[in-house]
C-alpha cells in the first residue's frame, strides 16, 4: 500500500503549541476522482493564523477537528489528474495539508510560472500573504502621499509587502520589527524611512521620534503592547488596516487593549479585513504585484525548513518571532 505521511493535530494547544501537540502519521494514500488532481506537495506554507484555528471556539475559519490533518497552502507537482486542465507534471498551487500528497479539487488550483520567480515565493510575496499585503494597502489603508505609514511585523511576509506597497503610492513608511537585524533588513533592503526594534525598552519613545508629526496610517499585525505604543501617535481621521493580532493567538481570554475613546475623538476608522472574504480581487491583485516584482521594486524573502518532521518547529518558531521572512518547509525538490 502506498502511503502518505501526515502532521495530525493531537490536542488544543494552551499557550505556544508544543511538539507533543502534533502526530506525525501514515496514511493511504488518496486516489483523484473526476474533477480532482493527486499531486506531490514540494512546499508548505506556514502562516500565524494556523494557531488560532487550532483553538475550539468561533472564528473566520473553522477549528480544526483534532487527529485530522493540518490545513495549509501548498506548492505541489501533479502526479495523476482527472482533469484536462492539469497534466502529470505540472507545478501548481493551492489548499492542502501538511502532509506529503493532498488531493485537491481542480478549480481552486492554480499553475505557477517559475520562471517568474522560485516557487516558494508563489507561498509568499506572489500568494496569500502578497494578496493581503495588497488589499489592506489599497483597499483599507489608503495611503496618500506624504503620509506616514507605519507597519508592524515590518521583516515579515505580509508586513515587509505591505510597506513596500505603501512607498510605491508614496507614503513615508515606518516599520515595527523584532531586533536590529531585522530592522536593518527592513531600512537597507526593502527601503522604510525607518524602523523601530519593539523589543528595546524605549520603544514608545523611539517611535514617537521617528513619527514627528503622527501616523496616518497603522497597518497592524502584531497588537498588544505594539499597537499601545502606536496608539497615541494616531493623527485624526488615521485608518488602521487591522490584518492580524499575532500577540493574542495563544491567550486564552480576551486582554487589556488600547483606549477605545481615542477611536471616538479622533475618530479613527478601524477596518479589519481577511483576504478569503476578497477571492474575487486575487486574480488581478497578483497581476500587480507580479509586474512590481519582476521590476525588482519589490523584495521578498523565505525561510526554508526541510523535511515534513520540522514542520511543528517552523510554526513554533514562527509565532516565537524566531522567523525571517516567509516561512515554507521544502519537502522535495
Amino acid at each position: 500500500m502506498a502511503i502518505n505521511r501526515q502532521i495530525r493535530l493531537r490536542s488544543r494547544p494552551v499557550g505556544m503549541p508544543q511538539r507533543d501537540n502534533f502526530d506525525i502519521v501514515d496514511a493511504p494514500l488518496p486516489h483523484a476522482k473526476d474533477g480532482e488532481i493527486l499531486a506531490k506537495n514540494l512546499f508548505l506554507s506556514v502562516d500565524p493564523y494556523m494557531r488560532s484555528r487550532m483553538n475550539e471556539g468561533r472564528s473566520y475559519l473553522p477549528p480544526i477537528p483534532l487527529n485530522s490533518t493540518i490545513g495549509s497552502s501548498t506548492i505541489a507537482r501533479v502526479i495523476s489528474s482527472k482533469d484536462a486542465s492539469f497534466k502529470p507534471g505540472e507545478l501548481a498551487t493551492g489548499y492542502g495539508g501538511w502532509e506529503e500528497y493532498s488531493l485537491y479539487s481542480a478549480p481552486a488550483v492554480r499553475k505557477i510560472d517559475v520562471k517568474l520567480a522560485p516557487p516558494e515565493a508563489f507561498l509568499g510575496v506572489l500568494g496569500m500573504p502578497g494578496a493581503t499585503a495588497y488589499l489592506g494597502v489599497l483597499d483599507f489603508g489608503r495611503p496618500k502621499p506624504s503620509d506616514t505609514f507605519v507597519v508592524s511585523a515590518a521583516s515579515g511576509p505580509v508586513g515587509s509587502v505591505a510597506g513596500q506597497i505603501a512607498k510605491i503610492k508614496g507614503a513615508r513608511v515606518v516599520g515595527i520589527a523584532g531586533g536590529p537585524e531585522k530592522c536593518r533588513y527592513v531600512v537597507e533592503e526593502l527601503g522604510f524611512t525607518a524602523c523601530v526594534d519593539h523589543r528595546k525598552s524605549t520603544f514608545a519613545a523611539d517611535l514617537a521620534h521617528v513619527c514627528p508629526n503622527g501616523v496616518d496610517v497603522d497597518f497592524e499585525n502584531v497588537g498588544g503592547s505594539v499597537l499601545d505604543a502606536v496608539f497615541p501617535l494616531l493623527n485624526d481621521f488615521a485608518r488602521i488596516a487591522l490584518c492580524g493580532l499575532i500577540t493574542r493567538y495563544n491567550d486564552g481570554e480576551e486582554m487589556p487593549g488600547p483606549d477605545l475613546k481615542l477611536i471616538l475623538t479622533r475618530r479613527i476608522a478601524v477596518e479589519p479585513f481577511i483576504i478569503t472574504d476578497h477571492r474575487h480581487r486575487i486574480p488581478a491583485l497578483l497581476r500587480d504585484i507580479s509586474e512590481w516584482v519582476s521590476e525588482g521594486r519589490i523584495k521578498h524573502r523565505e525561510q526554508v525548513f526541510e523535511g515534513l518532521d520540522h514542520t511543528p518547529n517552523a510554526l513554533i518558531d514562527l509565532l516565537c518571532g524566531r522567523n525571517f521572512g516567509k516561512v515554507v518547509v521544502r519537502l522535495a525538490e
